[in-house]
């Protein structure tokens, strides 16, 4: 018998290809329409974040409005939609349409994917910037990304408030000025949300934001809520992974909600209480003032509490299995805790999580939480408001 020998896959090297650039490169990678293959999306999402570039990545089954407001909101420098659905003709217009009213046509829009060669004329004719076909190498679509890069404006074309909001954003994070007329105001109430990596922080966000959005509908004295994300920058390229959206149904939620990721080292939060004003000074157009906002941490350990001096009550994440008693009696994070939230109630252990927590809880509410399914949402955001 002949033996095969396989050469191994070729490791895409970890290098730092943006520093030269006027800010790291923020690209919001979605797929649009039926597509329910996300192997192909992570492979380039890997490789530009290991290339220094911040990828936000919005998950499967995206309309062509919620990637357009995702785009707004995190003030992308290009949006890599990926198609495999045979609609490419249909949806990437739209996305270029959406784009438009939501304020922001000036950014790019590539498309990638099963896109047939004939059909390629019409998409740049209807003003997709780039069209890859399959084959395209890694390092190519990391070059096209760079290409994107422009000097970040003070102001926005067209002055949409939330697109302007969220290039004010940008500004600050990166220790830059902003207009200076740019209006702020704390929001009525700031909620922290930390637990350590795998807690399960992204899905309870994401739940706690949607019954909010449910309530306010009914309710619009509640005003809008805003999510700000932070996620860890890479030492050795300082590119970034933000994934913590595509826990959220844009699809349905629409823009009822403000949601910004942000990359940062350990627990760098140092624009973070001017970034919750401005979030509180904007006014958008057709819906009430933001009024609540959640801040979801880095997945923390026991040393990090930095997260209490900016925010009016903390929600601290536990899961069964964390450890023993003695675990509950170390300083650290559980002392920061105005609720407890014991989240994957579902799972083997967590009596005693809970017996062990009211050791240590005192008068701080306890909630239990499945937040995959939902469960405990309406009763923990009752707790918070």
């Amino acid at each position: 018998m002949t033996q095969v020998l396989h050469t191994p896959t070729t490791e895409f090297e970890k290098l730092d290809r943006c520093a030269d650039l006027d800010h790291r490169p923020r690209v919001l990678l979605g797929k649009m329409g039926l597509d329910g293959h996300d192997r192909g999306v992570k492979v380039i999402a890997r490789a530009l974040r290991d290339s220094g570039v911040h990828v936000i990545y919005s998950g499967l089954w995206q309309t062509p409005r919620s990637l357009a407001i995702s785009a707004r909101d995190e003030d992308c420098d290009v949006i890599a939609a990926s198609m495999m659905s045979n609609s490419h003709l249909v949806l990437g217009p739209r996305l270029v349409a959406d784009l438009k009213a939501l304020g922001r046509d000036d950014l790019p829009v590539y498309m990638g994917g099963i896109l047939p060669s004939e059909d390629i004329p019409q998409l740049l004719k209807e003003g997709i910037a780039k069209c890859f076909t399959t084959g395209t190498g890694l390092l190519d679509i990391v070059e096209a990304v760079k290409g994107s890069v422009r000097p970040m404006a003070q102001r926005v074309p067209g002055g949409h408030p939330v697109a302007q909001l969220a290039r004010d954003i940008s500004l600050l994070h990166a220790g830059r000025p902003i207009r200076t007329d740019a209006p702020r105001r704390r929001p009525r109430r700031v909620i922290g949300v930390t637990g350590s990596p795998g807690a399960g922080k992204s899905t309870l966000v994401a739940q706690l934001v949607g019954e909010y959005a449910r309530r306010a509908k009914d309710n619009p004295g509640m005003g809008r809520a805003a999510v700000v994300a932070f996620d860890p920058v890479s030492p050795l390229t300082s590119g970034a992974l933000l994934g913590d959206r595509l826990r959220v149904d844009f699809n349905n939620l629409d823009d009822s909600i403000f949601y910004r990721s942000l990359a940062i080292s350990g627990e760098d939060y140092h624009a973070l209480d001017e970034i919750i004003q401005l979030i509180g000074g904007c006014a958008p157009s057709g819906g009430g003032a933001f009024e609540t906002v959640f801040v979801e941490t880095v997945g923390a350990g026991q040393n990090e509490t930095r997260i209490r001096k900016h925010v009016d009550r903390t929600l601290v994440l536990l899961t069964p299995g964390m450890g023993d008693a003695i675990q509950m009696d170390k300083a650290g994070i559980l002392e920061i805790a105005d609720v407890f939230v014991c989240n994957k109630a579902d799972y083997p252990g967590q009596n005693e999580l809970v017996k062990n927590l009211r050791d240590v809880a005192g008068r701080k509410p306890i909630a239990e939480t499945v937040a995959t399914m939902g469960k405990g949402i309406p009763e923990l955001l009752d707790m918070v408001l």
